[in-house]
C-alpha cells in the first residue's frame, strides 16, 4: 500500500499509519482513532448515545408535527421537527450540539410538554451533546506540527463521518442553521493562521453565532 485511496475506511487507514510508522504508532493517534471509531458505532452499529435518541419518536410532539400513529405503532409525521446544530470544540475535543427550535428561536433550557417544542421532553444536558470525538483537537494541532499522510487522512474521515450524521440527521429533522466551522472549515482556518497560533486564540472566536 503505497497511497491511501480517499475511500479508505478506519482500518485501512490505521493500518497505513503503522506501515508508515514500522509498527510505532503514538498514544495521540490511537486516542483519537478510539474516539473516531464509537462515532462510527452510531452509524453501523446504532450504539445508544444522544444521537441515537433524537430519532426516538416517541418524544416527538405528534400535535406540533401533525403525526399520528399506525395500528402496528408506526409513526408517521407531516412537518419535520425543526433543530439547529453547532460545532462545538474545546482544547481537547469535537463535540455536535443540538438545539430544538421554538417559534423561531433556539432553545438552551429544560422544556416539557410544551405545545410550540417538537419533543415532548427536552433535557439538555442528555440530549444536547449528540456525540463526542475526545482528543481529536489535539490530534489536529499535533498533525499539523508532526503529521504524516495517515494522520491527515484520519482527520479528513472524522470529517467525511460527522457530516454523514448531519445527513443523516437531515433526512428526519428540519436543520434550520448549522453554526461553528466544520472540522474541514476548522483546519482550514487552523492552516490560514499558521505558523504563529495558539489552539486557544483559535478557539476563542471559533463560533461568530455564540450567544
Amino acid at each position: 500500500m503505497n497511497e491511501l485511496p480517499i475511500t479508505s475506511n478506519l482500518k485501512e487507514i490505521t493500518a497505513y499509519k503503522k506501515k508508515l510508522n514500522w509498527g510505532d504508532v503514538p498514544a495521540i493517534y490511537h486516542m483519537a482513532a478510539s474516539s473516531i471509531s464509537d462515532m462510527d458505532g452510531i452509524l453501523t452499529h446504532g450504539f445508544d448515545s444522544a444521537y441515537k435518541e433524537l430519532f426516538n419518536k416517541n418524544n416527538w410532539n405528534y400535535t406540533l408535527l401533525e403525526g399520528a400513529s399506525d395500528e402496528n405503532g408506526n409513526v408517521t409525521v407531516t412537518k419535520k421537527p425543526q433543530i439547529t446544530l453547532r460545532h462545538y470544540y474545546d482544547e481537547q475535543n469535537y463535540e455536535l450540539h443540538c438545539f430544538p427550535i421554538v417559534e423561531g428561536e433556539r432553545v438552551y433550557g429544560t422544556l416539557s410538554q410544551h405545545p410550540l417544542c417538537p419533543f415532548t421532553q427536552w433535557s439538555p444536558e442528555k440530549m444536547q451533546m449528540l456525540f463526542r470525538v475526545s482528543s481529536l483537537i489535539s490530534f489536529i494541532v499535533f498533525t499539523f506540527k508532526n503529521g504524516d499522510l495517515a494522520d491527515l487522512a484520519l482527520i479528513k474521515y472524522s470529517h467525511k463521518r460527522v457530516q454523514e450524521l448531519i445527513n443523516e440527521l437531515s433526512k428526519s429533522f428540519e436543520i434550520v442553521d448549522v453554526m461553528g466551522y466544520s472540522i474541514a472549515d476548522f483546519c482550514k482556518e487552523l492552516y490560514r493562521r499558521r505558523p504563529n497560533f495558539t489552539i486557544a486564540d483559535l478557539l476563542d472566536n471559533l463560533d461568530p453565532n455564540t450567544e
